[in-house]
C-alpha cells in the first residue's frame, strides 16, 4: 500500500511539473473546507454504531489542465464507531485527482494517509497510521464556494490488540462518509 501511495504521489508531482514546463494551466488556489463525518469500523467483529462528527481543514488545488486538477488536503477528522473508547481523531492527508465532467461538477478519487491524533483508550491498541482511498464528487460555484461528498474506504488493518484479547486477529478498517462545503480563494 505504501508503494501505491508513493507511486500516485510521484505521478501527480510529475504531471504538475510537466504542466509547468509546457505552459499548461497550472493555477494554484488555496482553500478551506469543513463538514459532517459519519464513520464506522469495518471489522470481522461487531463494529458498533457509526460515529457522527466533523472534519475541518485546508487544501491546495493545482490545475494541471482545464479538466484535470490535483488537490492535496490536510484534514482533522472525528471518526470511530460511536463507542467512546473506540472514537478516534485523525489527521488525514488525501491527494485527490479531480476530473471536471461538466461546468463546476467534478469527480474525485485518490489515496490518503492518516495519523491518529487522539481519542479513546482503544488508540493504544490500534495502529497509529492508516491508508485509504477516497472517492467522491463536488460542485463549485464561480464565487469559490464549493460543496463535496466523499466516501473514504480504509485499506489498512488497524488491529494491534495483544494476543489473547477479544479482538485478536480481527481485521479492523476505518471507513467514513463525508459531506461538506468549502471556499477556494
Amino acid at each position: 500500500m505504501k508503494k501505491v501511495f508513493l507511486t500516485m504521489a510521484a505521478v501527480f508531482a510529475v504531471s504538475f511539473a510537466n504542466a509547468q514546463d509546457k505552459g499548461g494551466s497550472s493555477d494554484m488556489k488555496f482553500g478551506v473546507k469543513a463538514g459532517f463525518v459519519s464513520a464506522n469500523y469495518g471489522s470481522d467483529a461487531d463494529g458498533g454504531d457509526a460515529r457522527s462528527g466533523f472534519y475541518l481543514g485546508g487544501l491546495v488545488d493545482f490545475a494541471i489542465s482545464e479538466k484535470f486538477h490535483v488537490q492535496p488536503e490536510l484534514l482533522y477528522t472525528m471518526e470511530g464507531n460511536g463507542e467512546e473508547e473506540f472514537d478516534l481523531n485523525f489527521l488525514r492527508i488525501p491527494i485527490m485527482a479531480k476530473y471536471y465532467v461538466a461546468e463546476g461538477f467534478n469527480l474525485q478519487a485518490g489515496p490518503q494517509i492518516a495519523f491518529v491524533a487522539g481519542g479513546g483508550a482503544a488508540k493504544d491498541y490500534l495502529k497509529s497510521m492508516d491508508f485509504g482511498l477516497g472517492i467522491g464528487a463536488g460542485y463549485e460555484l464561480e464565487s469559490g464556494l464549493f460543496f463535496d461528498a466523499r466516501y473514504n474506504l480504509g485499506l489498512s488493518d488497524l488491529n494491534d490488540f495483544p494476543a489473547g484479547s477479544l479482538l485478536e486477529g480481527a481485521k479492523i478498517t476505518q471507513n467514513s462518509f463525508n459531506v461538506g462545503l468549502g471556499y477556494r480563494f
